[in-house]
């Protein structure tokens, strides 16, 4: 019998989506393959105390959210660079719970999706999942993303960007002028819908601001898009492929919080989506030419609108979508006739071809 892969699912982490983070975890730990990987679990508490393998503490359910939580207790682990038997390292100096083969990281928002966490597992020269460093922070970063892929001449959403220095020079009426009424105001580095508020007046618009800027130091304002909500998953490395697209229904004003992760009746999820067989294949090839403009790897959603039902308009880009069992990202590949089990196995292999890939470059002169 071959050896397991030791897989790391890596989950939580210091950001507004970090009980979304543990769903989804639950969910990729529920459905791996336990003949094939064997799992570590590493979870980070919201104070950025890394935890291991203590899966009753860290798919406890809250009372009010039926989120998991985790608490910020037990013995911390560290990940550091050095033997590749001594990856992981319990602080307490007690034991060495051993190496990994590759990490599935799991974390969305900031400090996991932004880059941050991938550049400490390529230090530690671990494989792992997903995007590496550029296009973790390049997806995660919403103003440098679209800027991007306008110069690549991808449509996207008129916007301005504010930040903590410049938020007085973009007051309601300028915005109102530029973009129209209504208007999104969102963080600039977050995701799950987390600080994001619909504005249609100056009360709003104020008030929109300041919740954006509790969670990040830049902030976006959008045009109101009225058309469609698509969303297509992009999966492979050199050679992406998309699945089929799913819409969403919202029964919110919009795709909330709480319509993705807390209602089970917030939106409807229509797979596949109901759109003419030339815009389908526009809306793929416009989602794999967004997935490799913006330098990813691995796995990534990209977020579409569809007005007046032919012009496309790309939202954003997740680089770690949700995985929860509501999730757009897996339910689109199996519908694509790749069943959720097999969706990790083949993630997990993109990992290492990218890890063996990177490892054949020089790091010296000779």
């Amino acid at each position: 019998m071959s050896k397991k892969i030791r897989v790391g699912i890596l989950f939580g982490g210091r950001s507004a989506e970090h009980e979304i983070s543990l769903q989804s975890a639950k969910n990729i730990i529920d459905a791996i393959d336990k003949n094939t990987y064997e799992v570590v679990l590493i979870g980070i508490d919201k104070n950025g105390g890394w935890h291991l393998d203590e899966g009753s503490r860290f798919l406890l359910r809250t009372t009010e959210s039926e989120l998991p939580q985790l608490p910020a207790s037990g013995e911390n682990l560290a990940l550091v660079p050095g033997k590749q038997e001594e990856q992981l390292i319990l602080l307490s100096g007690q034991q060495t719970p051993g190496s990994l083969d590759v990490v599935f990281p799991i974390l969305h928002g900031p400090f996991g999706e932004d880059g941050t966490v991938q550049g400490l597992l390529k230090l530690a020269n671990i494989p792992f999942v997903g995007a590496g460093v550029l296009g973790s922070a390049v997806g995660m970063d919403k103003d440098v993303m679209k800027r991007l892929l306008r110069d690549a001449d991808i449509p996207i959403a008129r916007f301005i960007v504010l930040n903590k220095y410049s938020a007085t020079e973009v007051d309601f009426d300028n915005a109102r002028d530029q973009l129209g009424l209504p208007l999104f105001i969102k963080p600039a580095n977050l995701g799950s819908s987390v600080g994001i508020n619909k504005v249609r007046d100056r009360e709003e618009f104020d008030r929109a601001v300041r919740d954006a800027f509790k969670y990040d130091n830049k902030v976006l304002i959008e045009e109101c898009i009225d058309g469609r909500e698509i969303e297509c998953s992009v999966l492979g490395n050199a050679q992406p492929v998309a699945s089929v697209l799913g819409e969403i229904l919202p029964r919110h004003e919009f795709y909330s919080y709480e319509a993705k992760y807390l209602d089970e009746n917030g939106a409807v999820l229509e797979i596949p989506a109901k759109v003419a067989p030339e815009i389908s294949e526009r809306i793929r090839q416009t989602a794999i030419k967004t997935f490799s403009t913006l330098c990813c790897e691995g796995m990534a959603r990209v977020d579409f609108f569809l007005r007046n039902g032919e012009e496309i308009i790309v939202n954003e880009i997740n680089t770690i979508p949700g995985f929860t069992r509501i999730s757009m990202y897996p339910k689109l590949w199996e519908a694509s006739g790749l069943p959720y089990g097999e969706l990790i196995d083949k993630l997990i292999a993109l990992a290492m071809e990218k890890f063996e890939r990177e490892k054949g470059l020089k790091t010296d002169r000779a």
